[in-house]
């Protein structure tokens, strides 16, 4: 039986195995997965965001967790969090994002998790703020960011992107833990 951090309604959440690293290959190399990217990720590239991932769980204690579903075990991605430097207003800062296979969209997963990921940040971490962004086309992502409590705070330029035009500006969400304001 996998052993998960922690579950939601439908999910399980957990740290990256090395078994993941084919079947999210396979969603990362999928060009609608990443339409809101400036290009799908090589196996290599999938290796090198789950050492950085588990690096971060390490460092942070929590990461972008591999998620399951919980009745079936299957794999479909990731729903998490990571601590994220780049070079705008926004951040230092932990950052909530989620990338689920083609498969696993349309049934509420993503909005249950990353609900899931906020009280477990909160509750558990006892973090004071999580953001998220996205490019402004992706509005699947930024429904989602509303749906889970966040609000709009603003754009940026993304440097890291100016090669990639379509994909350098974005807009950035947050949501703050209300029992640490009151403290």
């Amino acid at each position: 039986m996998t052993k998960y951090i922690f579950e939601s309604k439908r999910l399980g959440f957990r740290n990256w195995k090395k078994t993941d690293l084919d079947e999210f290959a396979k969603i990362n190399e999928n060009p609608k997965v990443m339409e809101y990217f400036p290009k799908t990720l090589t196996l290599n590239e999938t290796e090198n965001f789950i050492e950085r991932t588990m690096k971060n769980f390490t460092e942070k204690g929590y990461n972008y967790y591999a998620t399951e579903i919980l009745e079936t075990v299957e794999f479909i991605g990731f729903i998490g969090m990571g601590y994220e430097i780049y070079d705008n207003e926004f951040y230092p800062a932990t950052n909530i994002g989620w990338r689920l296979k083609e498969s696993a969209w349309g049934k509420g997963y993503a909005t249950e998790g990353a609900k899931k990921c906020i009280d477990y940040a909160f509750t558990v971490l006892n973090l004071e703020k999580i953001i998220a962004s996205c490019i402004p086309s992706n509005v699947n992502s930024e429904r989602i960011m509303q749906k889970i409590g966040m609000t709009k705070k603003g754009e940026f330029i993304e440097p890291r992107f100016k090669d990639f035009p379509d994909y350098e500006k974005f807009i950035c969400y947050e949501i703050k833990n209300t029992s640490k304001q009151n403290t």
